[in-house]
């Protein structure tokens, strides 16, 4: 009892017997059309799989490297939510069935990485889908038993941007910058008009004007506590504002060209949280570590042979500064003797062309200091001063390196354990024209570049294993930000639009950010979630919310 049918283009044709058939799996059906088959074959079709047994054996490790639990039996074709369910019934083992039916807890939600050795290297891969696509993709051996290292994720979840909240006009040239204080309460701006300007975040009116700049704002920081915020222009003079007075707190010729980037000491290595040290680096090929509560140069970074482009205070006690002279150099910025304040560390090569970006994987967590999604309130500086030591230790779990990302014109990027050695740990290619800005997610997981050839690239965070490319911008993409629970990320173009992408799986945009009438130029995204803010050519800035 057979019987074919006959198909067109596409469709389903009902072929074989069901009656003794060899395969009960198999009811006989066959996808002519390779849509179909694309869905099923790999995927739900188990004979892809057959060769695999129907369970293996998994380690679950904290980032610390501690095991939890004992060695557990489990399919292969679990998934993410799978594990996370697991590894929440290991962690939490007092759940009680009967509570959950009550009340549905906050689930602690994880990704998953296993080791795994690629040309001698020992890399994390992420687990994207099930252990058996994994087993599968990277031959791993079904007799041994599987180390999964498990990793939190954020229990909060940011809604995406979707509309104009509010258009901000004022600003009478370009806006080069904008950000929002790591508390999230204030919003500043700067750019061509040689102005700085502060803007209430609830009512998205105007607080203070600042006139004391006579070049354009070139760069702009704020100070991890939120009580500074540093500006500096075309002609090198460096100026600390008081966000709430709108008042400058200290001048400083600091360079004799002009300033292209400047850095805070992260809150969790400042003595006591004060936040009094500043690096900045300009067009001199210099870089000067100040104080500025007394205004003083602590030391001044000689070495690079051209402009220096970028630079990076990191979480470790080192600062990285990015050139035109195709390197990028690592001094040390803590030291008892304050005459080895300022030492060059060591020195990377690679590069085949100038940098002009960089990016660690704690920048996030350095830039926000204390303050989590919540925005606390802290009583003391030294409570403050705790928190972010505690945030930052969480983040850190166990003894990861820091990991550090290079982008040049030469279209490639690199990612480097910069405190372990002088060599890369990979170097990515795929873009095709230079790379203009990095940014890690805030997790560390992963990190986006945005390059001139209209692209952004999306990268693992820990291999530098390529993951997707984000099409759709019509112009060079300047700018990207992510929100603060990395499960979004938001892209700023020459074609006078930001793009909202869903991470890490979106390569098509969530939503489309028009209304700018000129390129948008400066993008940030609230540390509290709350809002993303665009600033652009046409001299407005834009706040777009849920």
């Amino acid at each position: 009892m057979t019987e074919t049918t006959k198909t067109g283009a596409g469709g389903i044709a009902w072929a074989g017997s069901l009656v003794g058939s060899t395969k009960p799996d198999n009811l006989g059906f066959r996808y002519s059309h390779k849509r179909y088959k694309r869905a099923t074959d790999d995927e739900n079709n188990p004979d892809s799989l057959k060769e695999l047994p129907t369970s293996v054996v998994v380690q679950f490790k904290n980032r610390e490297g501690d095991e939890v639990g004992n060695l557990v039996d489990i399919p292969t074709g679990s998934n993410v939510d799978a594990l996370s369910s697991l590894v929440h019934s290991l962690l939490n083992p007092t759940d009680d069935d009967d509570e959950d039916e009550k009340k549905t807890p906050n689930v602690q939600p994880y990704s998953f990485y296993a080791k795994i050795k690629r040309n001698g290297v020992e890399d994390d891969i992420e687990v994207t889908s099930t252990l058996a696509n994994l087993i599968k993709e990277h031959g791993i051996s079904t007799e041994e038993i599987i180390s999964l290292t498990y990793q939190p994720l954020a229990i909060f979840r940011v809604r995406p941007v979707t509309r104009c909240a509010d258009t901000m006009p004022g600003h009478t040239e370009a806006i080069l910058h904008v950000s929002y204080s790591p508390d999230g309460k204030h919003l500043a701006s700067g750019g061509g008009d040689t102005t700085v300007r502060f803007w209430c975040v609830n009512t998205n009116l105007p607080k203070h004007t600042c006139l004391q700049h006579k070049n354009h704002v070139l760069s702009t920081a704020w100070s991890p506590d939120g009580k500074r915020f540093a500006s500096a222009d075309k002609n090198g003079v460096l100026i600390l504002w008081d966000p709430v007075k709108g008042v400058a707190l200290t001048t400083i010729k600091a360079h004799s060209k002009w300033i292209t980037s400047m850095a805070w000491e992260p809150m969790h290595r400042s003595k006591g949280g004060a936040c009094e040290r500043l690096v900045t680096v300009g067009k001199d090929g210099l870089g000067k570590i100040w104080n500025v509560r007394t205004g003083r140069c602590d030391a001044t970074l000689a070495g690079h042979l051209d402009s220096v482009e970028c630079v990076k205070w990191g979480g470790e006690g080192l600062i990285y500064t990015a050139s035109r002279d195709r390197t990028i150099k690592a001094w040390g910025a803590e030291s008892p003797d304050p005459k080895k304040v300022g030492v060059l560390v060591k020195t990377l090569t690679g590069h085949g062309h100038r940098i002009n970006t960089l990016a660690l994987s704690c920048d996030y967590v350095c830039r926000t200091g204390p303050f989590d999604h919540t925005c606390t309130k802290f009583s003391s500086t030294q409570a403050a001063f705790e928190a972010a030591t505690k945030r930052y230790a969480d983040f850190k779990g166990g003894e990861e390196p820091e990991r550090m990302v290079s982008g040049s014109d030469d279209f490639t990027l690199f990612l480097w354990h910069p405190r372990d050695g002088k060599r890369p740990i990979k170097r990515m290619t795929g873009h095709q024209q230079a790379v203009n800005h990095i940014e890690f997610s805030p997790d560390g997981r992963y990190f986006a570049s945005a390059s001139f050839d209209k692209k952004v690239k999306v990268w693992n965070g820990r291999s530098g294993d390529f993951l997707s490319t984000l099409t759709g911008h019509v112009g060079a993409v300047y700018r990207v930000a992510w929100s603060s629970d990395s499960r979004f990320l938001v892209t700023a173009s020459k074609d006078s639009t930001a793009k909202l992408w869903e991470m890490p799986s979106g390569k098509r945009a969530k939503e489309t950010l028009p209304g700018h009438a000129d390129e948008v130029y400066a993008l940030d995204w609230n540390p509290n979630g709350s809002s993303v803010v665009t600033g652009s050519k046409d001299r407005t800035i834009k706040v777009w919310k849920h």
